[in-house]
């Protein structure tokens, strides 16, 4: 079997640091840490003997609540995270079978929940060390073979069959049996071949509304990404090759600006007013968290960054009490559409508002492992040393050629444009510490130590000595901002790893009731939010001025961002219709003289315009 190139720190070796901590103590303190609470598909669930949801949910919150509870160290997480866990265990069955389901419903419950629950046993063990859960995952695994043998996969368990090789993968390693390989080439020919469809099938986007299909459903996709990676641990395949052509082939058809693809909840082409699902956004950066650690390639770090830092902070309100189920690139109200007048290919009105559970509760559910998983894979492990696969500011301790060493990243990146690396060994010990240096940098701009770099962006840098004391490695970027081309002539503009905003200044408007016994109440309530400040512009210059800010207390805060770039823009003739912008202005003709308008990150706007014209 093959290995990985770098392996995920133990997560109680991971401290997250400075505006990362913080951003994990809000989500702690708001809705990813409050669902047991407060929501009966958590609250009630058939996981730990209630009578609501007994699929995905649960597992869905635990994969990112458990992370959360250690990374944070704190102890009311982790005794609730234990309370889910022994009662899940509890309720496993002689037989290996552990889904909350009767003997006589088992042919009709679709397995993607097993495959779903034995990576959250996994990501159990890894942070508290809990010695029951290898021959539980153990014995889920060996009846799964023989049940999906008798049976075959379908719908989500067939679109998601690789997901199962993750726990999989993790059992092998510690103890290798001839019958774990059997399933895991038993997944890959009952399941899909995402590698076969998207090398024959166009994909086009749908013309007609209420188009839904398992083969292009957003977040299968997203998964799909490192389907083939997973699996070249068993085949030695290159993990790479179609991941890469994958990736590429969305970006043709269906690309964001920032980087992601649209998909509402199928993939819905490049137009800046169609969404993409919450799920989408966090099932993609583990996909390319899973590709940085399999094959170790520095593009994959280039995306996670992206999407941590635009998608995912954009898509989750501030103060991470609420949250949409699809997001928009230009998005300028956020209000029930009518149904009949929606542009998304399957979702519903309210898809676009922030809400406990606006269209469907899967993203309610999964978006909790967005920031926990991205912060505990910043800084990998192996053979060489430590290496930091994307920045933000967090400390790891690892022992090394037998030396215990802490490496601390010291940043305020990506509102900052520096990093300092400080190494600390209780002794002499030869090893490599490596930092990405990001492929959306300029090598003229590359500084370490002062001076300039030897190394292209898109790589990594790495330094290989002995180390002892503590020692500083300080690497500087010095973004510029740029305009990047979209589709239909417009334009986004970026600098580093953020996509800049005109933000629309708003008004919410509380929605409190009571539907299938599920309460939306204040600060878990719906919202509609309308515009109240101007958003039609087009850039009119490529030349932006950047000021820097103190860092709020809130990192992603629509208020008070920590970055913002003045531009010159043109004011346009340029209308609603159906409670959003339309795709694009009238005339490209200015309404108005030039005006200087204040542009702020993608990921600190709730209303936003991102793609404009570029008036000449």
């Amino acid at each position: 079997m093959q290995q990985k190139k770098y392996q995920w720190m133990d997560p109680v070796k991971v401290k997250p640091q400075g505006w990362l901590k913080k951003q994990l103590q809000l989500q702690a303190e708001g809705l990813s840490g409050n669902l047991d609470k407060i929501w009966p598909d958590i609250r009630d669930s058939r996981w730990i003997g209630g009578d609501r949801e007994g699929w995905e949910r649960v597992p869905y919150w635990l994969d990112g609540f458990i992370p959360l509870a250690y990374l944070l160290d704190d102890e009311d997480l982790k005794a609730r995270a234990k309370k889910y866990i022994d009662a899940i265990l509890e309720r496993q069955q002689e037989d290996g079978w552990i889904c909350p389901c009767t003997q006589e419903e088992r042919a009709n419950y679709d397995v993607w929940a097993a495959f779903l629950i034995c990576k959250v046993l996994v990501v159990y063990e890894n942070c508290s060390k809990d010695e029951r859960i290898e021959q539980v995952v153990y014995d889920v695994l060996k009846q799964l073979l023989k049940h999906i043998s008798m049976g075959t996969l379908f719908d989500w368990g067939a679109a998601r069959w690789f997901e199962c090789l993750i726990p999989l993968t993790w059992l092998y390693e510690r103890r290798p049996e001839p019958w774990m390989t059997d399933l895991a080439f038993v997944l890959e020919g009952y399941g899909v071949d995402y590698e076969k469809l998207y090398r024959s099938l166009s994909f086009d986007r749908p013309v007609v509304n209420k188009y839904w299909t398992f083969l292009n459903h957003v977040v299968n996709v997203a998964m799909a990404i490192k389907s083939r990676a997973e699996m070249s641990l068993y085949t030695g395949e290159d993990p790479d090759a179609f991941a890469v052509s994958f990736y590429n082939k969305l970006m043709e058809k269906h690309s964001m600006a920032t980087g992601h693809f649209t998909g509402d909840e199928c993939l819905a082409g490049d137009v800046p007013i169609q969404g993409s699902e919450c799920c989408s956004v966090t099932e993609a950066m583990y996909s390319y968290e899973e590709l940085l650690a399999i094959g170790g390639n520095p593009f994959w770090g280039d995306l996670l960054e992206q999407e941590a830092y635009n998608g995912l902070a954009t898509t989750i309100s501030a103060d991470m009490w609420t949250h949409q189920y699809d997001q928009q690139t230009n998005q300028v109200e956020c209000t029930r559409m009518d149904v009949s007048k929606i542009p998304f290919t399957s979702n519903g009105g309210d898809a676009h508002t922030y809400g406990l559970e606006p269209n469907y509760g899967c993203c309610t559910a999964n978006f909790n492992q967005g920031w926990p998983k991205f912060a505990w894979s910043c800084v990998m492990q192996n053979a060489e040393g430590l290496s930091v696969m994307a920045i933000a500011p967090v400390e790891v301790s690892a022992n090394i050629a037998g030396a215990n060493v802490t490496l601390n990243v010291d940043t305020q990146y990506p509102f900052r444009d520096a990093v300092k690396l400080f190494v600390n060994t209780d002794k002499a010990a030869e090893f490599a510490v490596s930092i990405r240096i990001p492929g959306f940098a300029k090598a003229a701009n590359v500084t370490v130590d002062g001076l300039k770099s030897c190394v292209e962006p898109g790589t990594f840098y790495s330094l290989k000595k002995v180390w002892e004391g503590t020692k500083t490695i300080e690497v500087e970027f010095i973004f510029e901002a740029e305009l990047v081309d979209r589709p239909y002539g417009m334009k986004v503009l970026r600098r580093g790893p953020l996509f800049y905003s005109v933000p629309i200044a708003s008004e919410w408007e509380k929605i409190e009731y009571e539907i299938n016994g599920v309460v939306r109440k204040f600060p878990y309530c719906d919202y509609d939010i309308r515009p109240v400040s101007e958003w039609r512009y087009g850039f009119a210059s490529d030349t932006f001025t950047t000021a820097f800010h103190e860092l709020p207390e809130m990192p992603f805060d629509r208020e008070h961002p920590a970055i913002t770039l003045e531009a010159q823009m043109y004011p346009l003739d340029w209308q609603m219709e159906n409670n959003m912008c339309k795709a694009a202005p009238e005339s490209l003709t200015p309404v108005g003289e030039k005006v200087s308008v204040k542009l702020q990150p993608y990921g600190c706007t709730t209303l936003r315009m991102t793609e404009m014209p570029f008036i000449k």
